[in-house]
């Protein structure tokens, strides 16, 4: 039986589906720790696969999705024939992540990285009003809303694209801003910034209508301002296979009716 070389390593997330497939290509291919692997193979959904992404970042290594979740729009297909060699055929994507910086209304300072998106919505029944500012140029007095957010391209297929933003080729050099329910100015619909921009959202009236915010999975209650940039040191790298693109699937994605 083939054994994969020592820079393979298998994980998995907790569904049935992706257990089994764990073990299936531990058995055809073997496994190693992913500390001694060059390559981290993903099974399960595009959460998990966003997971493993920020658990490897700045380590160098390269992580290849197979999907045995759900959507798994950021994953390739499942099938075990031939994975050395698929693996060695590849397209890789370097993916860039924000940098939040959060202030809350008590004073503490929370940072976080976010490989799809930063967002802020309300925490009470009245909308909430924010200040958007780009590179320290005043941009909106007053956005009334749900909730607003920038996402990167990697993220713009999630969060972003369910409140009808852009969906971003992954090498764009481009963010998406995009407001969740905004009641004024009802007509906005978002802005895309280059990647280099520096957004800051400052929360108006922050004790009468609370805001909360999250980069990812790390959340932050009750903020006053929150910055945002993309970061200058800490990459991740996305493996694809060559027949299944990202920007072949954004294409698809958009064409759909």
């Amino acid at each position: 039986m083939t054994k994969a070389p020592a820079r393979f390593a298998f994980i998995s997330s907790d569904t049935p589906d992706a257990k089994a497939a764990l073990h299936e290509l531990s058995a055809q291919y073997g496994n190693v720790g992913v500390d001694k692997a060059e390559i981290v193979i993903a099974l399960g959904g595009d959460g998990f696969l966003l997971q493993t992404l920020r658990d490897t970042m700045g380590t160098g290594k390269k992580v290849f999705g197979m999907n045995r979740g759900t959507i798994g729009f950021l994953m390739n297909e499942y099938h075990m024939d031939a994975l050395p060699e698929r693996l060695r055929a590849a397209v890789s994507e370097t993916i860039r992540p924000l940098e939040m910086q959060a202030v809350t209304t008590a004073g503490e300072t929370v940072t976080a990285l976010a490989i799809n998106e930063v967002a802020l919505w309300r925490q009470s029944y009245q909308t909430a009003k924010i200040r958007i500012t780009v590179d320290d140029q005043l941009r909106m007095a007053e956005l009334s809303c749900d909730g607003v957010m920038v996402a990167t391209p990697a993220g713009s297929t999630a969060y972003n694209l369910s409140a009808h933003g852009p969906i971003l080729p992954l090498d764009a050099q481009l963010l998406a801003l995009t407001p969740v329910s905004p009641f004024r100015p009802r007509s906005w619909r978002g802005a895309l910034l280059p990647n280099r921009a520096v957004v800051q959202f400052d929360i108006l009236e922050a004790d009468k209508r609370p805001v909360n915010a999250a980069a990812d999975h790390t959340e932050v209650k009750g903020v006053a301002s929150v910055v945002i940039r993309q970061s200058l040191t800490a990459t991740a790298t996305l493996l694809f296979d060559p027949s299944h693109s990202w920007n072949e699937r954004i294409l698809t994605e958009q064409f759909r009716y």
